[in-house]
This record gives structure tokens, C-alpha cells and sequence, in this order.
């Protein structure tokens, strides 16, 4: 039963990011947007991609912007190489640089495994993974090139990959998914691995359950929710900002030796609370 209230978390700290420049990917709603608009809050500028909907980007642009730093939108499918590469040489001629990415967009087209077309297969690795490869690609060169900045950060750069739970839960029904968030994590750490002795910190965010429209389905309604509960101990469904906190924490200077480590924003679905009481 969910004791918490129903009232999401808003914390920042202002201008703990001031003077970096950031890029969130799939930033239009859900995860994406909270994330973009807390970066805004904390002090950086920040590019707000989508794919689609612009209208609901521009608005998250104008709420960045109330915060008193630069925002722009930026269409592009990031499963498009000359799209990111585009959407790079942009964010340096509009605001000079790139401190942080934050790696989100992501799609679902669910299907039982034998159902399942090469087309949602190949769709939902396209834009979950290899978009994650080619936007981070395209920001560690810019950040090899400028080196460290001490005045602005003491990394080089900063990258979140927006993973989930689902990287280490098997997920029937969505093997596309599960595969592609699965790649995310070794994405994550091998990047890490790679770059880490150029001071660039690159991480990862595994969110659980959390509100968004793509997953509607699975909390809008009192029993769906009811049933999501039981898989969740902390006795609460995630609000976006639950990962937008995190994400700002994660790529500021406070978590400075962070770095290939996946962050699980679950309410401990990750502790398998079907075992809590023996299995």
C-alpha cells in the first residue's frame, strides 16, 4: 500500500551547474524534460532535443529559460548519425562548447519474442543504444578537445546514459528493451573505462518504475498501480524529478569521482522483493 505522500520530490541547488552547457536527448517529456528543466534550475544552459512535438519542446525551453540561462530546441532522431553530428556542430556554434549530455531518449515497441518484427527489433536498438553510441561519440570529442575547464568543472565532461532497471531484470515480452538496456550498462562502463583517464566521467542512471506517458498504462489506473506497488518495497511509484535530482547530483562536481557506476533510482525494485520473505 503507498504510505508516501503523492507529491514529487523538487530539490536543487541553484547555480551548482552555472556556466555549463548541456545536452538532453528525447527532453520533450517524462524523464527527459524533468531532467532538462532541473539542469536550467541548477544553472546550466541547456539544448533540448526531441524528436517530435515541438511545441512541447519550446515549452520546456521557455521553462528552462525562467531560470534565467540559455535554452534552445533542437530536433533530430538520434539514431541518425549525420542528425547528431548536426545537432553537435550546432550546440558549439550557439553556445560554444558541451559540458554535459545526458543521454534519454529512448522508445518501446513491445511484442511477445515470437511476434516480434525485425523492424520493432531493429527500431528500438536503433534509437536506445546506438543513439546513446553516437551522441556520446559526438561529445567526447568536444570534450578531448577543450580539455578540463577547472572554472567550470573539474572533469573534461560529463555523461549520463539513460538506462533501467531492465538492464539487469529480464522483462518477457520486451526483449528489444531489455537487450538494448543491457547494452546501455556495458556502453556505460567501457566508455568509462576508455575515457576515464582524460577526466571525463561518463555514468549511467537506471531508473525503476517511474510516471511517465510511456508507461501510463501501468499506474494510471488504482489497480494497475496497486499491482505495480507490490514490486516496488519503497512503497512508491517515481516521479521524474526522482531522476532529474539524481541526474544533476551525478554530473556536478559533488560526485567528481563517480564514475562508471550505474545509479538505480528504484525504490529498491532491484532488491527482487518477491525473495523478501523466502522465495
Amino acid at each position: 500500500m503507498n504510505t508516501h505522500p503523492d507529491r514529487p520530490p523538487q530539490v536543487y541547488v541553484p547555480e551548482l551547474l552555472k556556466g555549463q552547457k548541456a545536452l538532453v536527448t528525447g527532453a520533450n517529456s517524462g524523464i527527459g524534460k524533468a531532467t532538462a528543466i532541473a539542469l536550467g534550475r541548477s544553472g546550466a544552459d541547456v539544448v533540448v532535443n526531441y524528436a517530435s512535438d515541438r511545441p512541447a519542446a519550446e515549452a520546456v525551453v521557455a521553462q528552462i529559460q525562467s531560470h534565467g540561462v540559455r535554452a534552445y530546441a533542437h530536433q533530430a532522431d538520434v539514431s541518425q548519425e549525420d542528425q547528431v553530428v548536426e545537432m553537435m556542430s550546432t550546440m558549439a556554434d550557439r553556445l560554444g562548447t558541451i559540458d554535459i549530455l545526458v543521454a534519454n531518449a529512448g522508445l518501446q515497441r513491445d511484442a511477445p519474442t515470437v511476434e516480434m518484427t525485425l523492424e520493432q527489433w531493429q527500431k528500438v536498438i536503433s534509437v536506445n543504444l546506438t543513439g546513446q553510441f553516437l551522441c556520446a561519440r559526438e561529445a567526447i570529442k568536444e570534450f578531448l578537445r577543450r580539455g578540463v575547464v577547472p572554472e567550470v568543472s573539474r572533469s573534461a565532461g560529463k555523461i549520463i546514459c539513460m538506462s533501467s532497471v531492465h538492464q539487469i531484470i529480464p522483462w518477457a515480452g520486451h526483449v528489444n528493451y531489455a537487450a538494448a538496456k543491457g547494452g546501455v550498462a556495458m556502453l556505460t562502463q567501457t566508455l568509462a573505462q576508455e575515457f576515464a583517464p582524460r577526466k571525463i566521467r561518463v555514468n549511467a542512471i537506471a531508473p525503476g518504475a517511474i510516471k511517465t506517458p510511456i508507461n501510463r498504462s501501468a499506474w494510471q489506473t488504482a489497480e494497475a498501480r496497486d499491482s505495480l506497488l507490490e514490486l516496488i518495497p519503497y512503497g512508491r511509484i517515481g516521479d521524474p524529478p526522482d531522476i532529474a535530482n539524481a541526474a544533476v547530483v551525478l554530473v556536478s562536481d559533488l560526485c567528481d569521482y563517480v564514475v562508471g557506476t550505474t545509479v538505480y533510482v528504484d525504490g529498491g525494485m532491484t532488491l527482487f522483493p518477491g525473495f523478501a520473505t523466502g522465495g
